[in-house]
């Protein structure tokens, strides 16, 4: 296994990186440390992840024997694929007045969801895989992908215009190519939360799944895609060539983006608090997870058996655990991160 192989896994803190040989598939999965969001430490690492993919293919060495023909971003947060920017350091930066690190922040975000979108200008596909909750610029990143895949309790949605500002990092960009403007300005002048069953009727979501059979969707959409993979990667670029994503568009509305957050008012932000809270909260809760119980974190888990755990415990920095904490109904979270029909 050669050294540019390797680099791809890792070691990383907040996402975590597989190679299924059978699908010829790299699997990134989101691992955040604590709220499901993309912390500066996330984007830095999918980013890399990008990067040393990129490498492998460059470096020439061991193609024939560890193919990449699929790219697969998906998530280990049970109900929660990935509720987008770290608001709370957001709101720290606009109640600072810090342009120059907001504008770092957004472009790390266009970065990693332009490349996404021109499949890193390699010979291969990009899939995103939504089996909870795609908010903000988590649906950025997944709608950012070649294609869509999700199950159908998903939620997803652009709530920003709740708190007075847009979704700059690719949002509208993604949408209007995909739905048509006006279809995108009406999801992102909403603001609301969409079932999965409703964006796949409205073409948002290319493939949708039964709950918990998500990854037996993802498996058969490769294996029917590799069959004519040539043809189909030769209409993905076709398709950029037709409607181009250009990166000096997305970076030109990130700034744009900027300076609208820089304007945003006490109140506004206070509204942003309300959407921190749910974002440290997950935004979901076991009413909302598919029937059976709690999400997978990953294929590699499935065959795991997790003991019950009884209470109170000591963790590992020797706090009192009286409860079980993942399992509490939080009105507040939900009410906010609500679907909205």
């Amino acid at each position: 296994m050669s050294k540019q192989f390797r680099q791809i896994f890792g070691p990383y803190k907040e996402m975590s990186v597989r190679y299924d040989r059978n699908q010829e598939a790299i699997w990134c999965y989101f691992k955040p440390l604590r709220s499901p969001c993309f912390s500066p430490l996330m984007l830095g690492e999918a980013r890399q992840i990008q990067k040393s993919i990129i490498n492998y293919f460059e470096s020439g060495t061991e193609q024939d024997k560890f193919p990449i023909k699929y790219l697969v971003l998906a998530s280990q947060s049970p109900g929660v694929f990935n509720l987008g920017g770290d608001l709370s350091l957001l709101v720290n930066l606009i109640e600072h007045g810090n342009r120059d690190q907001l504008i770092d922040y957004a472009t790390g975000c266009v970065e990693f969801f332009y490349l996404n979108s021109i499949n890193l200008d390699l010979p291969l596909t990009t899939i995103s895989f939504v089996e909870g909750a795609a908010l903000s610029g988590g649906l950025e990143s997944a709608i950012s992908c070649n294609y869509l895949i999700a199950e159908k309790h998903s939620q997803m949605g652009l709530p920003e215009i709740r708190y007075n500002l847009f979704p700059g990092m690719g949002g509208y960009s993604f949408l209007a190519r995909k739905l048509g403007m006006v279809r995108a300005e009406q999801i992102i002048t909403s603001g609301k939360v969409h079932s999965g069953p409703k964006l796949f009727k409205l073409g948002l979501i290319d493939i949708l799944a039964e709950s918990g059979k998500g990854y037996e969707a993802v498996d058969c959409f490769i294996r029917k895609h590799r069959r004519a993979a040539n043809g189909l990667r030769a209409i993905q670029v076709v398709k950029q060539q037709y409607n181009p994503l250009i990166y000096q568009e997305l970076i030109d509305i990130a700034k744009i983006w900027v300076d609208t957050a820089l304007k945003l008012d006490r109140n506004d932000l206070k509204h942003m608090a309300r959407f921190v809270y749910a974002q440290s909260r997950g935004g979901i809760t076991t009413k909302q997870r598919p029937q059976g119980g709690h999400l997978v974190r990953t294929r590699q888990d499935r065959r795991i058996h997790r003991p019950e755990t009884t209470f109170p415990l000591v963790d590992n920095n020797g706090n009192s655990i009286l409860y079980e904490r993942r399992k509490i109904f939080d009105r507040r979270a939900v009410e906010i991160m609500q679907v909205s029909n």
